[in-house]
């Protein structure tokens, strides 16, 4: 491995509570010879004295912008909205290749500086398969989170809890009555965490994956009572669900999670609404009779932020040892050029640092 330089990041976001390394791993890539800086993070749920004692630099909250030329800036949401220019190489998820809101803006910010995105939803094997991925969490907390709000137990602001702590609250308790899940996109990992929590919560869900959704039952879909899409879509198909799906007379739907949260996009499944839920509001009402209910909140992992964080910094870890080295880097690097291109942006020369 090259000598490299890792910048972690603060979170912008002040719900964000996750870390894409946390300090056992932080411990592990100094110790075979990374420079590891971390930056001040309120809300970060490791403590900065854990990166301190495992022998990381620490540097103030945003600081990253002075970071010196040559470190790569690690984060896991978006990133403020200064400066216009970006001159370093990141790692975090851009969601900039989609068609997204904002997705130009950013680009321009890349184009602008000279650096590169090395975004995480693409850091992926010969396969396609990703690498490092909160899909499971994402699912489960989707799943458990839908099945709160039907049984009348959800209750905002959303706080971040433990695993155990949520699933006290998900067993069924005297007079909860019985009701129909399904789970779309059942076989990926995000439909595997929903799986595993609608279990925890009593339900044996419905299970729909690419050969239900390649001739879709609409009406099959609308006779459940909660759904949860946990579909990570890569190319366009007909929406699951349509305004005037909503309208059916006989809709049984009543508690809708969209895990995957591509608003906004032309890949979107599920373009009945247009802004996400957040941890504040987690619940939208999409129509008054016969009630149906949105969650659409697009950092659910944050919502267990020690065992998320584990479970990615685990999988990222050995890709970071083998940083500039590896062929999933090169895959990123080539897809975020693809993108630039295809926005008619001039790349700059930096990306080959």
């Amino acid at each position: 491995m090259t000598e490299l330089h890792l910048w972690l990041r603060h979170e912008a976001r002040t719900t964000e509570r996750r870390t894409p390394v946390v300090p056992d791993d932080a411990r592990r890539l100094v110790e075979n010879g990374v420079e590891l800086t971390v930056e001040e993070s309120p809300q970060r749920v490791f403590p900065i004295e854990e990166y301190q004692a495992a022998g990381c630099r620490v540097a103030p909250a945003g600081s990253w912008v002075t970071a010196p030329p040559d470190a790569v800036v690690l984060g896991l949401k978006e990133l403020p909205d200064e400066p216009a220019e970006l001159t370093h190489r990141h790692i975090f998820f851009g969601h900039a290749y989609k068609g997204q809101p904002g997705a130009a803006g950013l680009l321009r910010r890349f184009a602008a500086g000279g650096g590169a995105l090395f975004d995480l939803e693409y850091l992926v094997d010969d396969s396609g398969r990703r690498l490092a991925a909160f899909g499971f969490w994402a699912g489960y907390l989707g799943a458990a989170l839908a099945v709160l709000q039907h049984r009348g137990r959800l209750r905002a602001p959303l706080v971040p809890t433990t695993k155990d702590e949520l699933d006290e609250t998900l067993k069924p308790a005297d007079g909860d009555t019985d009701f129909t899940g399904l789970v779309v996109g059942a076989l990926g990992r995000s439909g595997r965490g929903a799986r595993v929590a609608f279990a925890t919560a009593g339900v044996d869900p419905t299970c729909w994956d690419l050969a239900e959704t390649r001739d879709l039952d609409r009406a099959a879909l609308l006779r459940h009572d909660v759904m949860v899409n946990a579909v990570l879509a890569t190319s366009p198909v007909p929406p699951f669900l349509r305004e005037q799906d909503l309208d059916t007379p006989d809709r049984r739907l009543r508690t809708l999670c969209d895990v995957t949260c591509d608003v906004g996009s032309p890949l979107n499944v599920l373009p009945v609404y247009d802004e996400t839920t957040s941890w504040d509001e987690p619940v939208r009402r999409l129509r008054a009779q016969p009630p149906l209910d949105l969650i659409a909140i697009d950092n659910l992992p944050s919502l267990l932020p020690l065992e998320s964080s584990a479970d990615f910094s685990a999988a990222l870890l050995p890709h970071l040892l083998d940083f500039g080295v590896s062929g999933a880097w090169a895959r990123c690097l080539d897809r975020f050029r693809r993108a630039s291109r295809e926005h008619g942006l001039d790349e700059g020369e930096s990306h080959d640092r």
